[in-house]
């Protein structure tokens, strides 16, 4: 673990899931929408458009709605099986489109 103080801030001033950036220098800031990779490990049913599961990002904890299911995926290979699939389900790999229900900083993945 790392920890850090910063001049004028109270440990209780933060909370679970802020983000400290350069304030000068591209500062972190919340995002509309993100794409993201999932895999459905353990679910009884079909996930579809709508869906709105609780995602946990670093420290944060939100819920974020799958606004659309671009590419149904190959897991060990990571090849397109299906594009713009109507649901996802057990055992399926895809990249989603997620719109969080608060305020969420994510980072980019090259």
């Amino acid at each position: 673990n790392v920890g850090f103080n910063v001049k004028n801030v109270a440990v209780k001033d933060i909370g679970r899931g802020d983000v400290a950036s350069d304030a000068d220098d591209s500062p972190a800031t919340g995002v509309t929408s993100f794409e993201a990779q999932v895999i459905v490990m353990n679910h009884p049913g079909k996930i579809m458009k709508g869906y709105c599961p609780v995602i946990d990002c670093h420290t944060a904890h939100v819920a974020c709605s799958f606004t659309n299911i671009k590419d149904k995926m190959d897991r060990r290979t990571g090849k397109v099986v299906e594009e713009n699939p109507e649901f996802i389900q057990n055992g399926d790999a895809a990249i989603v489109t997620m719109v969080p229900t608060k305020p969420l900083c994510v980072e980019s993945f090259a």
